[in-house]
């Protein structure tokens, strides 16, 4: 970033401008969530990750394995570094953590996006030395149709 701070990979909470409360709410079942179970398996990111929860492929492979989910819609990279840093992951020893975030860091460069997922990876590993991350991102135009010349498929 070229000595300027990054504002995608500073962690902030969420500002809640309904008044409900419902973000924080979420982070501290997390919290409590992680206290009486032992994952194998950890999910943490914006609605892709929190949406995960209703498929069917959960129930199927990421339930026996004791996942959890910690999604939460509309997180950005700074909301998920200051979740994790406030003490989603403090109780828990998963062997993997998985990472999906980032579509919702409208107002931030490719770059600036990719320093919050390498801050998250950094943190998930210094919390969680023994897990391994998987990082998981939405390529931009993916299931988009090509230009003509590739007569109506996709990427």
């Amino acid at each position: 970033m070229s000595g300027q701070e990054n504002p995608a990979s500073k962690p902030t909470p969420v500002q809640d401008v309904q008044g409900d409360g419902r973000w924080m709410s979420l982070h501290h079942r997390f919290v409590a969530d992680s206290k009486d179970k032992e994952p194998e398996v950890v999910f943490i990111g914006d609605s892709l990750v929190q949406l995960m929860h209703q498929c069917e492929i959960w129930r199927e492979l990421f339930s026996p394995l004791h996942a959890l989910n910690f999604g939460i819609g509309g997180d950005s990279t700074q909301h998920v570094l200051w979740r994790l840093e406030n003490g989603e992951l403090e109780h828990i020893r998963p062997k993997i953590v998985v990472v999906w975030v980032g579509t919702n860091n409208h107002s931030h460069t490719a770059e600036q996006v990719t320093g919050g997922i390498r801050a998250i990876v950094q943190l998930v590993n210094k919390l969680q030395p023994q897990a391994r991350v998987v990082v998981l991102v939405r390529l931009e135009g993916w299931g988009r149709k090509c230009g003509s010349s590739h007569s109506g498929k996709y990427l």
